[in-house]
């Protein structure tokens, strides 16, 4: 399988093997519906070398269940109705916009995760380099065909998901324009639950699709692991302090922890190479003046590359 068969396009930049850690900041409604929140977290993930920052997009009445609407509950603006609480954090088009030019400005992409079809409509009023499913939604076939319509590259997380329905949501989509994310869909998720070797099950069972991860744990280790493993797009929640109200807070990533996990995807993709063993030049000072029996590198070279004598 030829690896350009598993890039994907993201605006201007390309995500796959060969090229580096997509690393996308997920805001979510991690703003409280608050638009110099969302500056706010914009600004922390450019200046931590992120490459784009996520949002989710509802049209609230067709995501909230109707039975639920009316229901009560405490908010940081007071008590309201869920259906009202679902409107206070959604963002409509004049903030989007005002979003887009923010994020021109800083240097970073953006893009969402719609949650309904009005939603697709919604965000392809903006030139946003791919969309997003979230795992909630993989089994959502009308929005997977909305979604595969616009034709631009889909980013599919797999959380909460049998392999049965991951295989159809990938027939629903087409295998062409996606990039899968293995995720585990609690929050926090919890180290033995992360599961990272998926990663390579996924790249196995679908070798011409850009595998990534979709990180909701606490720490920042597990996600580098997920880097060392292959993953080729990286998404964590990120938030301006992990005590503010939300659910999403607690298993988010603050300024700093940020800052120090795109410069560790940076060292790590660089450190991990080609897997072609060779004779570093800086290695040829060191084995002149530490190794006691040279070894005959021409004569041992062609050895290795000529059969054996039958």
């Amino acid at each position: 399988m030829s690896s350009n068969s598993r890039l994907r396009t993201l605006g201007d930049k390309i995500a796959g093997p060969g090229h580096p850690v997509y690393v996308t900041g997920e805001i979510g409604i991690n703003h409280n519906g608050d638009l110099e929140n969302a500056f706010k977290l914009i600004d922390v993930a450019a200046e931590a070398g992120c490459d784009a920052v996520k949002f989710q997009k509802r049209t609230p009445e067709i995501c909230t269940p109707r039975d639920q609407w009316d229901i009560e509950r405490d908010t940081p603006w007071g008590r309201m109705t869920y259906i009202d609480y679902r409107h206070r954090v959604e963002f409509g088009e004049d903030e989007y916009r005002a979003i887009s030019e923010h994020c021109k400005k800083r240097g970073i992409d953006w893009f969402a995760s719609p949650w309904d079809t009005e939603a697709v409509a919604f965000l392809e009023k903006f030139d946003v380099p791919a969309h997003k499913v979230a795992s909630a939604s993989l089994t959502d076939d009308e929005l997977l065909r909305a979604l595969r319509a616009t034709g631009r590259t889909i980013i599919l997380s797999t959380g909460m998901s049998t392999p049965k329905q991951i295989r159809h949501a990938v027939e629903v989509l087409g295998s062409d324009n996606i990039l899968l994310c293995h995720a585990t869909s609690t929050y926090p998720a919890k180290a033995e639950e992360l599961n990272l070797r998926v990663i390579n099950t996924l790249q196995a069972e679908y070798p011409n699709v850009p595998i990534g991860y979709s990180g909701h744990e606490t720490g920042l280790q597990t996600t580098l692991a997920a880097v060392a493993l292959g993953a080729a797009f990286v998404e964590r929640h990120i938030t301006l302090d992990r005590a503010m109200w939300g659910s999403d807070q607690a298993a988010s990533v603050e300024p700093q922890g940020l800052q120090r996990l795109v410069r560790d995807i940076r060292i790590i993709q660089e450190s991990l190479g080609d897997g072609v063993k060779k004779v570093y030049e800086s290695e040829l000072g060191p084995m002149k003046k530490l190794r006691r029996v040279a070894g005959v590198v021409a004569e041992s070279e062609a050895a290795d590359r000529e059969p054996a004598a039958v």
